[in-house]
């Protein structure tokens, strides 16, 4: 494709929504790129490695402070790579059918596009919830929730496989509901560790399928590392609720038109 300036801006401005707030690229970049008459299949598998690339320098900031729980990291790839493996099997072997893949793509897009907005808006009383009634028996290290962790990344691989979205929003708050004694910043720190292999293993897929543009994705990185830079110095001095209640509404607004 050629060379737009408009993608470079809009890779800029997720970026540094990503820097300020920590919501997922994937959910405001997907919808952005389907507005630019970019194909589902090539949206979603070019989104899927600029996902990777730029969550990749988050995992040595975040492992420098030792916000990272490598056990919890590892449960969780356990399900979703095997999963993200067994999706992009299944859409290699419906491929032929490019129209059904790609109103299957819209349609999951927009239920997780639904689901990401409403636990945007909710995060904080998930967590509240959660929190309050962790039961310190089942809240240790336990083998129900080990096994609960590998299945959260069972879904979380075939979603971000399908979708390109769940990673981010969607991985922090179902962590919430397992691991509510574990600070925040861990719980970023690990959604993280786990979203670059996850990304990077979907996007290799996709783009052995043929649905990745590399100019596109240079398009995007170029805006994109500037504004998580600048977003990320920012971040704490714009009022984060605000922000976070826009960015909900926006995917809800977007999802719903996927689907309806």
């Amino acid at each position: 494709m050629d060379f737009q300036i408009g993608l470079v801006i809009a890779g800029l401005v997720v970026g540094f929504i990503v820097g300020l707030t920590g919501v997922g690229g994937g959910s405001l970049m997907t919808p952005i790129l389907l507005y630019f008459n970019i194909s589902p299949t090539t949206a979603v598998g070019t989104d899927l490695l600029y996902a990777a690339f730029t969550k990749a320098g988050g995992i040595f900031v975040h492992n420098k402070k030792g916000n990272i729980n490598w056990k919890i990291t590892g449960w969780l790839t356990l399900g979703s790579v095997p999963a993200s493996l067994l999706t992009l099997w299944i859409l290699n072997s419906i491929k032929t059918d490019i129209e059904t893949i790609n109103s299957v793509i819209k349609y999951s897009l927009g239920w997780a596009l639904l689901f990401t907005s409403v636990a945007i808006i909710f995060k904080n009383k998930i967590l509240k919830f959660s929190q309050k009634h962790a039961g310190d028996k089942f809240h240790s290290e336990s083998h129900t929730q080990n096994m609960l962790t590998v299945g959260i990344g069972v879904l979380l691989g075939a979603t971000v496989t399908l979708t390109s979205i769940g990673a981010g929003a969607l991985g922090t708050v179902t962590l919430f509901f397992l691991y509510p004694l574990l600070p925040t910043p861990r719980l970023v720190g690990t959604e993280i560790a786990h979203a670059v292999p996850l990304t990077l293993v979907a996007g290799i897929g996709h783009a052995s399928m043929g649905n990745l543009d590399l100019v596109l994705l240079g398009q995007l990185l170029l805006g994109s590392l500037p504004g998580i830079y600048i977003g990320s110095s920012l971040s704490g001095k714009v009022p984060d609720l605000f922000l976070r209640n826009a960015i909900a509404v926006m995917l809800f607004i977007a999802g719903y038109k996927l689907i309806f």
